[in-house]
């Protein structure tokens, strides 16, 4: 028997995978059993499991995270102690002081159309909890599949949900669950449909010689690495530009030194990508890219985010203090002010977009430390300009998209749609002040080095500046500006032809080809 989910009326996602459905474990089912008619089929309730069959994500995690991400200190009090009065407390609590929206809650597609294919053949569906019944019943009003609730936390037994599932469906049931799910629940049920379960759940679950239907999960490694955004590293090739505009680039040493640099600083901003996302699953959710995240959409489960960022930034210090006390030192800096900002800074006005500017800088610091060169004021003032006018044009664009929704205020951030004239103002005066600061950069600085041979070539350098900002601002205008300017000009045939002549210009100049 195979059986494998139809096309779901109401998608949760644009991305969902067409998943085979396997069957396992039949082998043995008695023939009166596999013969079953289909008006006793009907009379078999289906019972799902809402943490761990239709959730794609923990509720108790979620609620953790934005109890803490209000107020860091409450890590120490009263979580900590919450914790310590055990797992039932703290499940109270937080469910309590942070309630769910289940709206925005990440569902299984494949769960849902099981659900539907239930009730279009007359059975009951029920939904299973044993943690919250006001979410698993405010689901039932987002999904219309379920017959009723079965919550099981009341009940006074050492095995709460096998026991109330047992005396409320003597004549059996089939029932959806997941790894955690109690072995009681799996003995009585008529068939077994496990959701991502591991080897040693799916052979005892097997050994009760029943239907076994396994129904498998998108790829954790897969989600993991999407997470890690790896396009973004691109931003990380900042750390190059000190060694390079100082000719020590070709030193082998120089060049090992922003290597390590690179890596150890990939590894942190994967890290801290993975705790931004984490905070803001909420916000993300709202927002028309951001909701197919990774965590976000319940691909990655937040233990393991939380596991990987935390191996990821440990690594990233552990390679820069290979490098040196400068590189160490500015990688500290970085996730001090990028943690800050996850928790409280993106939501402040105008001083979010100047620490996202602070962050790119701060790459170029890295990049001085790690080559040991001198730290031109004119490239770090021109840097906090330009990086200041693009973070700028992506609240722009998350400002014209909020207003074409209808909405006021940009979900997860301090700004309203009326802010949208300020906010195109100050990202044209900061974009123009760039340029205005790189001519001074070549004026006062660039051409009085011996490092050019003919540093002629270097007045490109404004010129394709200033025409790639303008381009990203027509866009932004045109609102087709994809919400992160870099990854857009990763992309944007116009952005990658105007940066290869900006690398031409300056091997020109360097050679001393003649103008």
């Amino acid at each position: 028997m195979m059986r494998r989910p139809s096309a779901d009326p109401r998608p949760q996602s644009d991305h969902a995978p067409s998943l085979a459905w396997v069957n396992v474990g039949n082998s043995n089912v008695p023939a009166d059993q596999q013969d079953i008619g289909e008006s006793a089929l009907r009379a078999v309730p289906l019972l799902i499991d809402l943490e761990q069959a239709l959730l794609r994500t923990d509720p108790l995690a979620e609620a953790a995270l934005a109890y803490v991400a209000a107020n860091p200190l409450r890590i120490a009090y009263p979580l900590a102690g919450w914790a310590w009065r055990g797992r039932a407390t703290i499940e109270k609590n937080l469910l309590e002081a942070v309630e769910p929206d289940p709206e925005l809650m990440p569902v299984s597609e494949e769960i849902i159309e099981l659900a539907a294919a239930a009730k279009r053949e007359g059975r009951q569906v029920f939904l299973v909890t044993n943690k919250d019944e006001l979410l698993a019943r405010e689901l039932c009003l987002r999904i219309p599949h379920f017959t009723d609730v079965i919550c099981c936390s009341g009940a006074k037994t050492d095995n709460p949900k096998s026991t109330v599932i047992v005396e409320r469906f003597p004549d059996g049931y089939d029932y959806v669950g997941g790894r955690a799910t109690d072995p009681e629940i799996w003995r009585n049920a008529r068939e077994a449909l496990v959701v991502a379960p591991t080897k040693a759940v799916l052979q005892s679950i097997e050994a009760h010689d029943k239907p076994t239907t396994v129904i498998p999960r998108r790829s954790r490694l897969s989600a993991l690495i999407k997470a890690s955004r790896l396009h973004q590293l691109a931003k990380n090739a900042l750390i190059f530009v000190p060694a390079v505009l100082s000719g020590t680039i070709v030193d082998p040493a120089k060049l090992i030194s922003c290597l390590l640099a690179f890596l150890a600083l990939g590894l942190v901003a994967v890290g801290t990508y993975l705790i931004n996302d984490m905070l803001d699953i909420a916000h993300d959710r709202r927002h028309w890219s951001k909701r197919f995240r990774p965590i976000a959409s319940g691909d990655l489960p937040i233990g393991t985010a939380l596991a990987a960022a935390l191996a990821s930034i440990a690594g990233g210090f552990a390679i820069a203090s290979t490098v040196g006390i400068g590189v160490l030192a500015g990688l500290g800096a970085y996730l001090v002010l990028t943690l800050a900002y996850s928790v409280h800074l993106k939501r402040v006005p105008i001083l979010d977009v100047t620490v996202l500017a602070t962050l790119f800088t701060l790459r170029l610091a890295i990049g001085i430390a790690a080559a040991g060169v001198f730290a031109s004021p004119w490239l770090l003032v021109f840097s906090m300009a330009l990086f200041t006018s693009l973070s700028i044009a992506k609240r722009n664009t998350e400002i014209q998209r909020t207003a074409i929704k209808g909405e006021t205020e940009v979900a997860g951030r301090g700004y309203v749609t009326a802010d949208a004239p300020l906010v195109l103002g100050l990202g044209l005066a900061t974009g123009t002040a760039s340029v205005v600061i790189l001519v001074l950069f070549l004026i006062f600085d660039a051409l009085e080095r011996d490092i050019y041979t003919n540093p002629h070539w270097l007045w490109l350098f404004p010129i394709i500046i200033f025409l790639w900002l303008g381009r990203i601002w027509l866009v932004s205008q045109r609102g087709e500006l994809n919400d992160d300017p870099v990854a857009f000009a990763i992309k944007d045939r116009q952005s990658l032809a105007l940066g290869a002549v900006m690398a031409a210009a300056f091997i020109l100049a360097w050679l001393g080809v003649p103008l």
